[in-house]
């Protein structure tokens, strides 16, 4: 791999270990993670805890099986970033990009559509630190 392609790959390995290391504190650290979607998405951090046993239970658990599915899903463009995408395969390269786009148009528009349009700020921040390397390893593919 040339030097500059060695830059993007590791910027890539960077930013999946952050939706890895993300996705885990999802699901290891369920009180930070009401607090940060708390401030996020209504400027408070322990607004989430205001809503009740039941419905606080209900968001935990449904932060733990977002945060479960984000470190699953991380891990398999870990193992395709590491192997097939640094060798230079274009089919690996496809589906890091196609995966992206399949979480990232659905996500974006519901949460534009439901009015939290800070989720949307959110996946804009992941999204632009995948695209940045991608872009530039796209001629590199065989």
């Amino acid at each position: 791999m040339k030097p500059t392609g060695l830059f993007w790959w590791r910027w890539l390995v960077v930013v999946t270990v952050g939706v890895i290391l993300f996705g885990l504190g999802m699901v290891l650290a369920p009180s930070f993670t009401r607090s940060f979607f708390g401030l996020l998405l209504f400027s408070s951090s322990d607004r989430i805890d205001a809503f009740g046993g039941p419905a606080v239970a209900y968001i935990t658990l449904v932060h733990a099986v977002l945060g479960a599915m984000m470190f699953g899903w991380g891990i398999a463009l870990l193992f395709i970033v590491l192997g097939p995408f640094r060798r230079g395969s274009s089919e690996a390269w496809l589906t890091s990009t196609v995966s992206l786009v399949a979480w990232f148009v659905p996500d974006t528009l519901f949460s534009l559509w439901s009015g939290f349009w800070q989720n949307a700020a959110l996946n804009a921040v992941f999204i632009v630190l995948f695209a940045i390397p991608l872009s530039a390893t796209y001629g590199s593919r065989r």
